[in-house]
């Protein structure tokens, strides 16, 4: 749980976040400690116009679940 209280704190401090961020499922990978942190950081509350995900989702194209915002599957997501 403490991971979670972390991540939760963490992201109340960012004001600015890709719109997808409340539906994507890096957001509750992270909360169950299947993915790490640097993910959000990295794309969400930052530079989600690089995020795969994120322009696949724009495109209105399928992206399954396991998809990591670099593009690669990571198949243990499944």
């Amino acid at each position: 749980m403490k991971k979670r209280d972390s991540l939760n704190r963490l992201e109340r401090s960012r004001t600015v976040k890709c719109k997808w961020f409340n539906v994507c499922p890096m957001k509750r990978f992270s909360e169950e400690g299947k993915v790490e942190v640097g993910w959000l950081k990295k794309y969400c509350w930052g530079k989600w116009e690089k995020c795969v995900r994120f322009q696949m989702e724009e495109r209105g194209e399928y992206h399954p679940d396991s998809m990591l915002p670099d593009g690669n599957v990571d198949e243990k997501l499944s």
